[in-house]
């Protein structure tokens, strides 16, 4: 929907105004329809707007209550403001627009805090109570809009928004390369950790909210998903699924603007847009790998089935390595899951024709669609061994020849807290540690990132640890971020209808071989969507977004163009280049396939010189 940036006013800091425009200026394509400022002594609050709902100015922000004693900045949808709005205006509320921004002000004014626990959408706020000169931020349940805030400021100042990038334009901003994210990033491949890769700057964790007042900083949950059983039969859960997707669905079309939908050959993003059945739906595949990596047939098939108008475009590798650095400047930090690419042009094919996309993000770790969570019948069946008695046929097991057997036994003798990690894992923390130059070394181990998020669940099945490890981190962290940012670099919103609070509830009631089984993965999901969609669709194996990377780096030019990182005096800062070059030599000469190291690599080289060496984006 839109961008916004503020900060706490050191009285010494003169041009406020200026620096606001400089601010939101550098987060223009979050809004490209108009901007606004809200300045006094204490808060400075800027705002770019992408209209949606209302789209007069009465909807402009930043918003001021009607008493004038609270401003609101608001990136997001409040999907349920209708009826939040009745309420409200039964306790006497007056409104001046149709727009969901100002239910979220009055609904903080009446509700306070609490107004939280109301919502139903996607949002990050800030809002200034000037009485009690309170600053009240907030982040939405799942992390689908990004917040990010820091103090690495020389006078003390307080500096928060939706993308860092706009930090870089204030005086006081303090710009370093954080060393402790360097290490987990090779290992997750996107930035896990709270703090990013610039010193001092955090996110704001989703289902967290925020108060500052008198320089004080509060940080606390509002929510946490919790996964209580159901006991129904599969009938009854498939219908639930689909009165609470079909209704979902409902909500998150509501727009004053156009609405298409992100479809491939999957099952998610199809159930969606047979939900929605918008006017046009987009797909893109990759040019000279059309049989291996492309689903637009596939997409341009269904939505002729449903009469829809599909939009498809073929990327060529040459296309994508040429927008790298600009799909890196909109990431604010290095993100190597490849499919961030395609992405980028796939909001980009969509921009031309809509302002709002609805799309799959989220089914796999609601519903249980990653291949990670379906083990084999003969490991469902060894793991009713006690895991004590598992673990000494494990150990036994080291001292066999190396085997498929022994590997297995190993294996299965392994908690799952120590062999999961989320959907990405790159380097092996030993392969990390060849390539890093000691400074980069000391970064957090996988365990102490991933062990407190498994403690919460501790008393859970292996199948819901892992769902909650990756809707804790891999989601936030990877899917969400990059459907935020490479929407908005294109001035479109995206929505996720499986990514609601109701969705949810369904999602984490069902047993355990309803969402995950023999037969399938997202079973109760597939049946559910299999009754509106061909069958083929329904039941279609998860492919994700193939990205071509391990043929691009056999080509000539392309290895050419990685040696030239590889070697550069940016690379010998972090790596031992003579490892770098081993792993892509390598792989071109089709000795190995690295292409997933090159491509991390490659990626934060390439998001290091956008943001500390060149630096063309940001001055």
């Amino acid at each position: 929907m839109c961008g916004f940036v503020g900060f706490t006013n050191n009285p010494k800091l003169q041009d406020r105004e200026k620096i606001l425009s400089a601010m939101t200026e550098a987060i223009h394509h979050r809004g490209p329809d108009s901007d606004g400022q809200y300045v006094d002594e204490h808060v400075s609050l800027g705002f770019r707007r992408l209209s949606i709902i209302d789209l007069s100015d009465d909807a402009r922000q930043p918003m001021v209550s009607e008493d004038e004693n609270h401003v609101m900045v608001f990136n997001g949808e409040i999907y349920n403001f209708e009826e939040i709005k009745k309420d409200l205006l039964a306790k006497g509320f007056h409104f001046k627009s149709h727009s969901d921004s100002e239910v979220l002000l009055n609904g903080y004014k009446a509700y306070g805090m609490e107004i939280l626990g109301k919502l139903r959408g996607m949002f990050a706020f800030a809002i200034w109570d000037k009485a009690q000169k309170t600053l009240f931020i907030a982040r939405d349940f799942f992390g689908i809009k990004p917040l990010y805030y820091t103090e690495n400021t020389s006078d003390g100042t307080f500096i928060f928004g939706s993308e860092i990038k706009s930090f870089l334009k204030h005086p006081s901003f303090i710009k370093t390369f954080n060393d402790q994210a360097l290490k987990p990033y090779l290992t997750f491949q996107y930035s896990v950790l709270d703090e990013t890769f610039f010193s001092g700057v955090y996110k704001l964790k989703p289902a967290h909210y925020m108060c500052i007042k008198a320089g004080e900083i509060e940080i606390k949950p509002y929510w946490h998903n919790t996964y209580e059983i159901n006991t129904n039969d599969l009938k009854s859960n498939v219908e639930q699924i689909k009165n609470v997707m079909t209704s979902s669905v409902e909500y998150h079309k509501i727009s004053d603007v156009k609405v298409g939908a992100f479809l491939s050959g999957g099952v998610d993003s199809s159930y969606i847009t047979a939900l929605l059945k918008p006017n046009k739906t987009f797909s893109v595949g990759f040019s000279d790998y059309e049989d291996m990596y492309n689903e637009t047939d596939l997409a341009e098939a269904l939505s002729e089935q449903l009469g829809i108008e599909n939009h498809k475009k073929l990327i060529t590798a040459e296309e994508c390595f040429d927008a790298l650095p600009e799909i890196m400047y909109h990431m604010d930090e290095p993100q190597s899951n490849p499919s961030v690419v395609p992405l980028y042009f796939l909001a980009e094919l969509a921009s031309k024709h809509v302002t709002v996309v609805l799309s799959g993000e989220g089914a796999d770790e609601l519903f249980g669609g990653y291949a990670w969570y379906q083990n084999s019948p003969v490991y469902e069946t060894y793991s009713k061994i006690p895991l004590g008695i598992r673990k000494s046929l494990g150990k036994f097991a080291h001292k066999l020849p190396e085997g498929r057997i022994s590997n297995f036994m190993i294996k299965a003798a392994t908690p799952i807290e120590e062999k999961f990690i989320g959907q990405a894992k790159v380097f092996e923390e030993s392969d990390a540690l060849k390539i890093l130059k000691t400074p980069y070394k000391n970064g957090p181990d996988v365990k102490s990132i991933t062990d407190p998020v498994y403690s919460e669940v501790k008393n859970h099945d292996e199948l819901t640890k892992m769902q909650f490890l990756d809707l804790n981190l891999w989601l936030p962290g990877d899917i969400l971020l990059k459907a935020d940012k490479m929407s908005m670099a294109h001035s479109i919103e995206l929505r996720v209808p499986f990514l609601d609070k109701e969705v949810i509830k369904v999602a984490s009631s069902l047993p355990k071989l309803q969402r995950v089984n023999k037969v399938d993965t997202k079973y109760a999901l597939r049946k559910a969507a299999g009754e509106i969609l061909p069958e083929e669709w329904a039941n279609r194996p998860k492919v994700g977004f193939p990205v071509p990377i391990r043929h691009w780096f056999r080509t000539q030019d392309n290895y050419n163009r990685i040696k030239i990182k590889f070697t550069s005096d940016t690379a010998n800062t972090f790596f031992h280049t003579d490892q770098l070059m081993s792993y892509l030599d390598e792989h071109f000469q089709n000795k190995a396939n690295h292409a997933r190291y090159i491509w991390t690599v490659f990626v934060f080289l390439t998001w290091y010189d956008v943001y500390f060496v060149n630096e063309k984006h940001i001055n």
